[in-house]
């Protein structure tokens, strides 16, 4: 009996989600990317004007659009059939000058041709995720930055637990495990995992964030709100490509 591909059956999982459900992240996503994941990333950032930015694990493509908005040559990535024709659909429609590749982040080769490399929201949902954030980070020029966001991984489900309980407990830290999701699986790693692979894979580490949501904001977001304002629902972490060749030179 053939054994089904996980990375497949993700891909697979993530296609199959609903029109109003890639419809409700425009324009900039929905609640906590909004107020907390979206201002982190684009501080990480800096000014994108002019800069050759991949946007790889797309999804729809609002994040694409936000840096298109700021003046970022995109190209934006994902393997989703249904998620990468919205993302083609809305280009025809607002003509930013995005570019779109329909591609899987654990197969495509990239060149080291982009100044910046966002991972938003991508890696917990790959199976072979070391695979896609190596194909990442080597899309990087030397001295390149590699932003990428996860859900925290000390705090997942944060927000459902704080409406119930009023805290967050953890039963299981260190194990990798699958996580049930609304459309489709994502993957519990410990933080270590993901620092540890960015480090092996090539990169200097610069800044690590865990952004909290401001007590003015809380009465505007949804059940358990509050709870973000104490424990954080995302990391996002910053890294910038070595350079092996000035790495050679100073030996």
């Amino acid at each position: 009996m053939d054994v089904p591909d996980p990375g497949k059956a993700a891909i697979a999982a993530w296609s199959a989600m609903p029109r109003a459900a890639l419809e409700a992240l425009d324009p900039e996503g929905d609640f906590a990317k909004r107020h907390l994941l979206n201002p982190t990333v684009f501080r990480m950032l800096g000014d994108v004007r002019g800069r050759r930015v991949l946007d790889a694990g797309a999804g729809q493509g609002y994040f694409s659009r936000l840096l298109a908005d700021r003046g970022a040559h995109v190209v934006s990535l994902d393997a989703a059939e249904s998620l990468h024709a919205y993302a083609v659909e809305r280009e025809a429609d607002l003509a930013q000058g995005v570019e779109l590749l329909h591609a899987d982040l654990t197969e495509v080769t990239l060149e080291p041709v982009f100044d910046a490399v966002v991972l938003n929201m991508v890696l917990p949902s790959i199976p072979d995720w070391v695979s896609a954030l190596r194909t990442s980070v080597a899309g990087l020029r030397p001295g390149g930055l590699l932003v990428f966001s996860i859900d925290h991984p000390c705090f997942e489900g944060a927000s459902d637990l704080w409406a119930s309980a009023g805290c967050v407990e953890v039963r299981e830290y260190l194990a990798e495990y699958q996580m049930p999701r609304v459309h489709a699986p994502d993957f519990h790693r410990p933080l270590s995992a993901y620092l540890n692979a960015v480090i092996d894979a090539g990169c200097r580490i610069t800044e690590v964030a865990e952004p909290g949501l401001e007590a003015s904001l809380v009465d505007e977001g949804p059940a358990g709100a509050e709870a973000l304002g104490h424990v954080p629902n995302f990391l996002v972490v910053s890294a910038v490509r070595d350079d092996p060749t000035r790495a050679s030179a100073s030996r």
